[in-house]
């Protein structure tokens, strides 16, 4: 049987239990000692969990400053404050009235209520009315402080979109901030919805005058509750509907539009969302009417009408999409196709292509070769991945030294405009020994690089080094090194500490090591307390209590170039390649940035390397100095709108293109990322036509080719050639086309990087009346090629391994000629050596050990191209180098001992070995017949 419970009795026992509890005495003068230590205790712990949260504050604070961008560091605290503090007053203010409001409302419903009980009220009533406005305010400045920033520092495009005639700078700078905005409105409706039901719940709980201080737990009247005229009444109710109302006009203006809207979408779908717009207006009306009429049932109504339009709007926009529409499609969405072309090209940067037409007359002689030295010696035949090995596993070093990458750039060297790759001596920090005096200490920075021409191998088919070893060696003044040592790197993670009384090390020198002491400009200095909130930050009691570090030394932290510049400026993005530039003896780290935006009307989203967006621009470059750490951004577009807008809201952080060097201006060039984007997108958006873009009859693709043995998407290249009808070389990239489905070429794109061209993109159209070969074309030509499929098969066998490099597909005058490096990976190296170079030209392929040699044999001597000119000759010694001081009979006897050693190797089974000799004798061979 089910127990009755009297609350009569209930009541009685907690009086009873009240009245028993012990009554307060005067504190003893130990008790308010042992009170005074407890509140010494909190106040120490409050002072020292303070520092501790304020610590990372603290050191980003002094890292700013030490970057020269304590400016940019307050921005976003004193915008967040400007904003924040107001707005958390004003909403809390208005929560407080609010409540308040409630609370004299509902008293007035209470015959009685105890003065102690109402202060309660109040004292909770600005409680929650702070919290409100605080955790609501936290919330729009953490996440809109800098679209504010944007949406009041806008700079127009200067072109308006064809729907509601709005400056583009609308969608970029304010759509996003306006839309973000009536959603956290929302928010803030929802959480007033929130608050009135807790409120409520508090004045229900709290009706009993005084619970829990007075003689009744629960007020009762003949052992039973009082029923209240207070509570959840329909007053009650009615607030939490003038509420919903609030939400119902928030909602109408959160509804937005489609960009690239079509047809349907203009005269169907933007009138309901108008209508919808209008239902929501007046629902908001009649609902306060209606709650006013108490006819609370009629609130319904709109929301059931935007539901009814809702639905039918899709139905009718079905209807004129597949009545009206799709039989005259092309009519009916030429005007929006139109729109979509005008503003992707703009979006994308290629609404100003210089289209030329190329002949591809295959009309080529040694004459005109020779009037293109430039761009013959220039021809690329290492790749970066055979490079970069080869830097690794003979210019590292030691095991602590570690090359990242190559980087392609271009210099004068001895009065010529040469193509180089360069990569930068980092130190490993996985590979150097894990005590912390050697990773912070010691070991604190790579040093020097490794440079070598693009063209120019060895013997021994390896790249040649031109800048080399420890001290950097070179015998060009324009390559020489005066400030090897790499503090700031793409592998640098960890903190160092210079300035120690720990002399750091330098480079290695022979049995030896040198050592040097740190004397750039980067660091902070380490006095006692920096010390200490480094060592909280970085989680090491070495680092304060280490005999090494003095008054003098410093720390430098975010050595990694790539991370330094987003911590500086998270709101761009980053090319992920950075390359290294060396200038005046110094290197120097340039980062290619960009503005994107994913609002630009009636522009065709991309997804890639670079995320997703609808606009992209390329308009900013950052220069680090691998020394002293210094950055500086550079706007090197000074049209893009999204750059001028972050040089207003940041005018100390962005320079003018004019600010930058001139040495350093050289060096820039067009980024690959961009350039790959912009022709995967100019492939589709050429067509200028909207009958033949709808139908889609020129759609292009950037074209294949076989790399490694796999085919592949071709990926752009750096040149330095002198482009058909201008006058001098010039560093540029590549992108050839084919028809969509199709092997022929029908065009390709270039980007141009040097000097007042520099950003410009050129397309040579090739005619539709005859046949370009395509790059996969002339892969067939080689495959099919007997003398060189004997030679991959051989050499694929006994462990050997064969790769094609790029394909290079080089506009000369008004022909086309096509260049591919074949490596082989011997069983015993790791190193993939350059074994001959593919030169097809019209039906014609030749295939020799060197392009200088290729380039004879399908042309004859070439005027001005001797065999010592860098062309994949090797230069001196090399491979390709024309042997006239010897004779005949010395070729003779040499081919004999290369064909003797070859049939022997035969006979061992080795392969390898068989293959070198009957290079050798091949060499031999050709010498003979030049004679």
């Amino acid at each position: 049987m089910a127990r009755v419970i009297d609350l009569n009795d209930i009541n009685k026992k907690f009086s009873e239990m009240k009245k028993a509890m012990p009554k307060k005495t005067e504190g003893t003068g130990k008790t308010k000692k042992k009170k005074g230590l407890s509140i010494a205790i909190l106040i120490l712990i409050v002072v020292v969990l303070g520092f501790l949260l304020a610590v990372n504050f603290l050191t980003d604070w002094l890292w700013f400053k030490e970057v020269g961008y304590v400016n940019v560091f307050f921005k976003r605290l004193f915008t967040r404050l400007k904003f924040g503090v107001p707005l958390a007053a004003v909403l809390s203010l208005l929560m407080w009235l609010y409540l308040t409001a409630l609370r004299k409302n509902y008293f007035k419903k209470i015959e009685s209520a105890e003065e102690t009980n109402t202060k309660k009220l109040a004292r909770y009533t600005g409680l929650i009315s702070v919290a409100f406005g605080i955790v609501i305010a936290i919330s729009f400045v953490s996440k809109l402080w800098f679209q504010f920033l944007q949406f009041m520092n806008s700079t127009d495009f200067g072109i308006k979109d064809p729907l509601f005639n709005l400056d583009v700078s609308f969608y970029i700078f304010k759509y996003e901030f306006l839309n973000e905005l009536t959603g956290l409105l929302l928010s803030v409706i929802v959480l007033f919805f929130i608050a009135t039901v807790l409120y409520y719940g508090i004045l229900l709980i709290m009706h009993s005058p005084d619970a829990f201080d007075s003689d009744e737990a629960i007020p009762l009247e003949n052992g039973k509750p009082i029923k209240s005229k207070g509570g959840m009444s329909k007053k009650n109710l009615e607030e939490l509907a003038k509420i919903a109302s609030g939400q119902i006009i928030l909602l109408a203006a959160h509804t937005g539009v489609v960009y690239g809207a079509g047809y349907t979408d203009v005269k169907v779908t933007l009138w309901a969302y108008r209508i919808l717009i209008g239902l929501s207006v007046l629902g908001a009306i009649f609902t306060a009417i209606f709650i006013k009429q108490k006819k609370y049932k009629r609130i319904a109504i709109i929301p059931i009408a935007m539901l009814v339009v809702f639905i039918a709007s899709g139905a009718v926009a079905q209807l004129v999409q597949n009545m009206i529409v799709s039989p005259d499609e092309i009519n009916k969405e030429s005007e929006y196709l139109a729109n979509n072309i005008k503003f992707t090209q703009y979006a994308y940067d290629i609404d100003d292509v210089d289209v030329r037409d190329f002949a591809a007359d295959q009309t080529l002689t040694a004459e005109k070769l020779g009037e293109n030295l430039e761009t013959l010696t220039n021809i690329r035949i290492n790749d970066y991945p055979p490079v970069n090995t080869f830097y690794n596993q003979t210019q590292s070093i030691r095991q602590y030294y570690a090359f990242n990458d190559v980087d392609v750039d271009r210099y004068i060297l001895d009065g010529e405009y040469t193509q180089t790759y360069l990569s930068v001596r980092e130190i490993d920090e996985t590979k150097v020994n894990d005590t912390w005096l050697n990773r912070h200490i010691k070991y604190t920075h790579g040093y020097g690089v490794a440079v070598s021409r693009v063209d120019t191998i060895t013997a021994n088919g390896q790249p040649s080094v031109i800048v080399k070893n420890i001290p950097p060696q070179t015998e060009f003044t324009e390559l020489k090194v005066e400030r090897p040592e790499i503090y700031f790197g793409e592998l640098s993670s960890d903190y160092i500490i210079v300035g120690t009384n720990e002399t750091e090390f330098d480079y290695p020198d022979g049995q030896e090591n040198k050592y040097t002491a740190y004397e750039g400009e980067a660091g902070i200095k380490l006095n006692l307390l920096n010390r200490l909130m480094f060592a909280i930050r970085e989680g090491s009691m070495k680092l304060l209590v280490s005999t090494n570090v003095n008054s003098n030394s410093k720390i430098i932290i975010n050595r990694n170039i790539k991370d330094r510049v987003q911590l500086i400026m998270p709101y761009l993005t980053y090319e992920d390649d950075p390359y290294a530039v060396l200038i005046d003896g110094k290197v120097y780290w340039i980062i290619d940035t960009y503005t994107s935006s994913s609002y630009y009307p009636y522009s065709e989203p991309y997804s890639g390397r670079v995320g997703s967006t609808n606009y992209l621009r390329n308009s900013i470059k950052i220069i680090v100095d691998a020394y002293n750490g210094s950055i500086n951004y550079y706007i090197v577009d000074e049209e893009d709108p999204i750059a001028l807008t972050y040089q207003k809201i940041y005018p100390d952080l962005f320079k003018n293109f004019s600010e930058m060097p001139d040495e350093l201006k050289e060096h820039i060039r067009y980024p690959h990322a961009l350039f790959q984007i912009q022709a995967d997108v100019y492939g589709r958006y050429h067509m200028n036509d909207v009958n033949v873009f709808y139908q889609e009859e020129d759609i292009w693709s950037v074209a294949h080719e076989l790399y490694g043995t796999e085919e592949k998407k071709m990926t752009s290249n750096f040149f330095v050639l002198k482009l058909p009808g201008e006058t001098s070389a010039e560093f540029v990239s590549s992108l050839p086309y084919t028809p969509r489905g199709k092997q022929n070429m029908t065009a390709q794109l270039i980007s141009r990087s040097d000097g007042e061209h520099y950003g410009e993109l050129v397309l040579y159209r090739y005619p539709k009346s005859k046949t370009i070969y395509g790059p996969m074309q002339i892969e067939a030509q080689i495959d099919q090629n007997t003398k060189i499929s004997q030679d991959f098969s051989l050499w694929s066998q006994a462990g050997s391994r064969y790769s094609r490099g790029n394909l290079f597909v080089i506009p000369i005058e008004n022909s086309l000629l096509y260049v591919e490096p074949i490596y082989l990976e011997a069983s015993n190296s790791a190193i993939p050596e350059v074994k001959r170079v593919i030169v097809a030209y019209g039906d014609k392929i030749a295939y020799e050990p060197t392009l200088t040699e290729a380039l004879k044999s399908l042309f004859g001597k070439i005027p001005g191209l001797t065999d010592s000119t860098p062309s994949g000759s090797g230069g001196s010694g090399g491979s390709g180098a024309e042997e006239t001081d010897i004779t005949q009979e010395q070729l003779i006897a040499k081919a004999q001992a290369a064909y003797n050693n070859a049939q022997e190797a035969l006979k061992n089974g080795d392969w390898a070995a068989y293959g070198r000799y009957m290079e050798e004798l091949e060499q031999a061979l050709n010498a003979l017949g030049n004679l």
